[in-house]
């Protein structure tokens, strides 16, 4: 048997932070589907939000966080964020942790919907790689965290609301020598779920191909709630690459130093359509372009920066503009950008410690809905909240204490390579299907149309389960067709029924914002769609 204290699903900051947390109190196993390094943390560019400097102050942060959330914050968790984010920032610093300065000044950048100078940035623009590094050199400092790469979360181990640890596919040969071709079960007094978002599920995304919110999904399946998946953050600025549907992320704070954007007629759209112009909220910016795009007849808009000065730009922005370089741009002159799925606001409902409606379980990051996003997230609020609720979550463990004893559990799953072409192409479809029906402008049609192309889909994975005999024998590549189908589900639901456009939610047939919505969604598995109030006893669990 694998017992630990902690298992830790998944390698991003907030996996990577519990798990050097967590270490100072016990036995750490910490599984990534690919490898420790492949996450939307390592692959953040512009930097982590937190009140630093002299002319800032948490209720200015707080401020700029509830008008991006367009009335969906929880007023409490904001505040934990913006309160305990400089303490965790400077828990790092006194760690080791090297962010970039200027004349021995923590150097702050501006992005967009931020009234103050408040993003700390480390390499210019390799904030992620360098705050990522510096949490993997703390976790391989600690001899009691295990590290399981290339190892699939399957299922958690739930029993009578319990969590009692999880069942993974591993291609890690300590765990596949026992596997025998069929599944992998760990144990633990607490498992802690850091599995990222699901902004890859569309076609045109900034994630990695990991980021397909098969934590969302697994988390739905084992009883917890899901909160506010219908609003995903589409960047505004992913470059445009003609034969691609990738999208390389240039980053806001290249927005936040000047950069203007142009339409097909050479003039700044968007100084008509906000006060602060680049700089407006992403759902604003990225919806403008969008809008743009469309009058233009084109694929894309200009990002010039053209007017700045070249070496400012180099410094900062070394890492962009190599890329950029790579792909035949320059930088220092115009590129061609587009908006693409960037960030999922919602997720696994959490109160303001992590837990989850299942006993032992806790999120962080991005998997997790806190209530912190609201309807949009704010430019580079997530780094930070996972430090904060990394750290709020291991705590917390304190207070549940250890399992007295562990039930047993059978094994369910084996893998027929034979579907995994059919789990392939279902990946192609459904991300069509949602770059097509559950976009950044949406429609009863469209969201109609789209849900019933996934139930098609869902009809052809249940045939072939049946045909295995049924539920009891699960296979690897059916389930995750399942959880693919269930996300995309979780996204245009409640998409459906919010009559009204708020934040990274927008329905051309309901244009304007309904007070009469502004509640968050719940979806729960067995039950109807709920809705629940901001700011209420919710979300004491």
């Amino acid at each position: 048997m694998h017992k630990f204290d902690y298992i830790i699903v998944g390698s991003g900051l907030a996996g990577l932070y519990a798990a050097y947390k967590a270490s100072m109190k016990g036995s750490v196993a910490v599984i990534t589907k690919s490898f420790l390094r492949e996450s939307n943390s390592f692959n953040a560019q512009g930097g982590i939000a937190a009140v630093t400097s002299n002319d800032d102050n948490p209720e200015i942060h707080k401020s700029d966080t509830l008008i991006a959330g367009r009335g969906l914050c929880e007023d409490a968790s904001v505040d934990i964020l913006v309160n305990e984010g400089p303490d965790r920032i400077e828990e790092i610093i006194a760690d080791g942790m090297k962010f970039d300065t200027e004349n021995g000044s923590l150097a702050l950048g501006l992005e967009g919907g931020h009234h103050k100078r408040r993003i700390l940035h480390a390499g210019g623009d390799a904030t992620g790689r360098w705050i990522t590094e510096f949490a993997i050199s703390k976790v391989l400092e600690r001899d009691n965290i295990k590290i399981f790469e290339n190892t699939l979360l399957l299922d958690l181990l739930v029993k009578d609301g319990v969590c009692y640890g999880v069942r993974c596919w591993s291609e890690n040969e300590e765990l596949q020598a026992e596997a025998e071709g069929s599944e992998v079960m760990l144990f633990a007094n607490h498992v802690f779920l850091t599995s990222g978002g699901a902004s890859a599920v569309y076609a045109r995304t900034t994630n990695p191909q990991t980021t397909i919110g098969d934590g969302v999904a697994i988390a739905y399946k084992a009883g917890c709630r899901i909160m506010d998946m219908e609003f995903i953050q589409f960047h505004p600025s992913g470059l445009y690459l003609k034969d691609s549907a990738q999208a390389f992320l240039i980053s806001e704070a290249v927005r936040g130093e000047g950069a203007h954007l142009f339409g097909k007629n050479g003039k700044r759209f968007m100084v008509p359509i906000h006060e602060l112009a680049e700089l407006a909220p992403r759902d604003i910016v990225a919806r403008s372009i969008f809008k743009q795009m469309q009058q233009d007849g084109m694929p894309y808009v200009t990002l010039s920066l053209k007017h700045l000065d070249p070496q400012m730009i180099l410094k900062r922005f070394p890492g962009i503009y190599a890329k950029c370089k790579e792909f035949g741009y320059d930088l220092t002159q115009e590129i061609p950008v587009a908006p693409a799925a960037h960030y999922s606001v919602g997720g696994v409902m959490s109160n303001k410690d992590g837990r989850t409606d299942v006993e032992r379980l806790y999120v962080c990051g991005e998997v997790a809905a806190t209530g912190i996003m609201g309807a949009n997230r704010l430019a580079s609020n997530s780094l930070i909240e996972c430090l904060v609720f990394a750290n709020r979550a291991v705590e917390d463990t304190v207070k549940v204490g250890s399992v007295k004893e562990f039930p047993a559990f059978e094994k369910q799953y084996s893998r027929d390579e034979a579907n995994a072409e059919v789990y392939q192409h279902l990946r192609q479809e459904v991300a069509e299907i949602m770059n097509t029906h559950a976009g950044i402008i949406r429609s009863e049609e469209v969201l109609t149309e789209g849900l019933q192309k996934i139930a098609a889909l869902g009809d052809i994975i249940k045939q072939k389960q049946a045909e295995r005999g049924g539920e009891s024998n699960r296979e690897y590549y059916l389930e995750a067709s399942r959880r693919l189908l269930c996300v995309a589900r979780l996204i245009m639901s409640p998409a459906l029924l919010r009559k009204e456009s708020r934040g990274g939610h927008y329905r051309e047939d309901y244009p304007c914002a309904d007070e009469a919505y502004a509640l968050h969604s719940v979806q729960r598995r067995g039950e109807e769609i709920t809705t629940a109030p901001v700011n209420s006893n919710y979300f004491n669990f």
